[in-house]
C-alpha cells in the first residue's frame, strides 16, 4: 500500500505528527494538537561541524588498532573480540567499520528493515533478524489502539441479532409460506427414517413455489442488512453493535468518515454472499472465512472486507469526564 504524502500521527510517538513524503519521514516532529503547515516542513539547517582532535598517528594507519608502544596502555585500547574502540583509547581512523552486530547492521540504520524514525500509519517492522531483543511495537493507526477480536465479535453478534429481528418482522410471512411448501416432503422423510425405511419411492413433491420463496427471502434479508449497516458505517464508521462495544472502522489513509463508496465496498465482501446461501450454504462458508480472517492477519488485524477498501477497526477512546460545575458554589466575592 502506498500512503499519500502528508502530515500523520507518528506511530513511534503518538503525541507528535510528522510529514510523510511517500517514502520516508521528513523534518522534525510537531505536537499532535498543533496545526501542521501546508506542504512539507522547511529543510533543517546542516549541523555545525565540531572541531576534532588530531588522531593518533598510529590510529590513522590502515592497520588499526594502534601499534604496540603507542596509544593507551593495555586494557584501554580495543578489547579483543569487540567491534568498537574503548572510550578511553584513541578514536578509529578513516575506513574503520564495526565488527559486531547481525549481518547488514550499521550503527546509523539499525538492523535490516528497521526504521528508527517511525513509519506511516499502520506500519510494522519487517525483516527483523531472529533473536532481535524485544517484540515489535503494536501499530496504532492515527494514534488509536487496534480493536481486539473479542470486541469485534461481540459487536457483530449484536448487529446480527438486530438484523435477525428485522427479518422476523419483514420476512416472517414468506418463511411461513416456505415451511408450508416443504413440510409434507420432510414430514414423510422423517417418518420413514424413524421406521427404518430407506426407500425414496412415492415421496410427496416439494411445492412449486418453494424455490421462488427461498430467493425472495434471501433478497429481503440481504436488503435489510444493507440498509442497516451501510448508511451507519458511511457516516460514523459504527453500527449499533460497534457503538456499544466502543469500536469503529476508519480508513488507513486518514482518520475520517468512510463515505458511502468505501462503506458499500466493505459490506459487499461479507453481505452479498448471503445470496449464495441458496447454493448449498456456499455463502455462509464465505462469510465464516471472512469473520475469522482477523485472527490470522498481522499486524493490523484486518478482515477480508477491511483489506478490500483499506480500513482498520480501532478502539474509541473514552470521553473525558466533564468538569465540575461551579454554579452551586459561592462566588467568594465580597457582598
Amino acid at each position: 500500500m502506498s500512503v499519500q504524502p502528508g502530515w500523520y500521527v507518528d506511530p513511534a510517538d503518538p503525541e507528535t505528527r510528522r510529514y510523510w513524503d511517500g517514502e520516508g519521514w521528513l523534518g522534525a516532529p510537531i505536537p499532535v494538537d498543533a496545526t501542521p503547515p501546508d506542504g512539507p516542513p522547511p529543510p533543517e539547517p546542516p549541523p555545525v561541524p565540531v572541531a576534532q582532535a588530531a588522531p593518533d598517528a598510529a590510529a590513522t594507519n590502515a592497520g588499526w588498532p594502534p601499534h604496540a608502544g603507542s596509544g593507551p596502555a593495555a586494557g584501554h585500547g580495543v578489547p579483543q573480540g569487540h567491534g568498537a574502540p574503548s572510550p578511553h583509547g584513541p578514536q578509529p581512523g578513516p575506513g574503520w567499520e564495526p565488527q559486531a552486530g547481525p549481518p547488514g547492521w550499521s550503527p546509523q540504520a539499525g538492523p535490516p528493515g528497521w526504521t528508527p524514525q517511525g513509519a506511516p500509519p499502520g506500519w510494522s517492522p519487517q525483516g527483523v533478524p531472529p533473536g532481535w531483543p524485544g517484540r515489535p511495537p503494536e501499530p496504532r493507526p492515527h494514534g488509536l489502539r487496534l480493536a481486539g477480536y473479542g470486541r469485534r465479535f461481540a459487536a457483530r453478534l449484536i448487529d446480527f441479532t438486530i438484523v435477525f429481528a428485522l427479518n422476523a418482522v419483514v420476512n416472517g410471512w414468506f418463511v411461513w409460506r416456505l415451511i408450508e411448501e416443504m413440510l409434507p416432503y420432510w414430514r414423510e422423510v422423517f417418518r420413514r427414517a424413524f421406521a427404518g425405511d430407506t426407500s425414496t419411492d412415492n415421496l410427496p413433491q416439494i411445492g412449486e413455489q418453494a424455490g421462488l420463496l427461498q430467493v425472495v427471502i434471501l433478497l429481503i434479508a440481504t436488503a435489510l442488512w444493507l440498509a442497516y449497516e451501510v448508511p451507519a458505517m458511511a457516516s460514523h464508521g459504527q453500527t449499533f453493535g460497534k457503538r456499544v462495544m466502543r469500536i469503529r472502522a476508519v480508513p488507513l489513509a486518514a482518520d475520517q468518515p468512510l463515505g458511502f463508496a468505501r462503506a458499500f465496498g466493505r459490506w459487499t465482501t461479507m453481505g452479498l454472499p448471503t445470496l449464495l446461501w441458496y447454493c448449498a450454504g456456499l455463502g455462509l462458508i464465505l462469510q465464516l472465512v471472512d469473520a475469522l480472517s482477523p485472527l490470522f492477519d498481522h499486524p493490523l488485524r484486518q478482515a477480508l472486507h477491511d483489506k478490500r477498501v483499506q480500513t482498520v477497526v480501532v478502539e474509541v477512546p473514552a470521553s473525558p469526564a466533564p468538569a465540575p460545575s461551579n454554579d452551586d458554589q459561592p462566588s467568594g466575592d465580597t457582598p
